[in-house]
């Protein structure tokens, strides 16, 4: 059974998920920013919070399939 902290990290997770997908970047930086308060340590929080900021600052081209592509190692 999850506990009520999981469940409030998941259903945040989901939602700037689904954002992130619908290219709301700053949205979905809402939600990952709530998941990261929860969680601070979660890894694919503070990945999602990278890429939201990235494409922010320098939006994806109109045909973007959802797929990021490191531009640095």
């Amino acid at each position: 059974m999850l506990s009520e902290q999981k469940r409030r990290l998941l259903d945040a997770y989901g939602r700037g998920l689904e954002l992130y997908k619908q290219r709301d970047f700053q949205g979905a930086l809402r939600f990952f920013s709530e998941a990261r308060q929860i969680e601070p340590q979660d890894g694919p929080t503070n990945l999602y919070i990278s890429r939201c900021e990235a494409y922010i600052a320098s939006p994806p081209p109109a045909d973007w399939d959802g797929v990021f592509t490191m531009t640095t190692k």
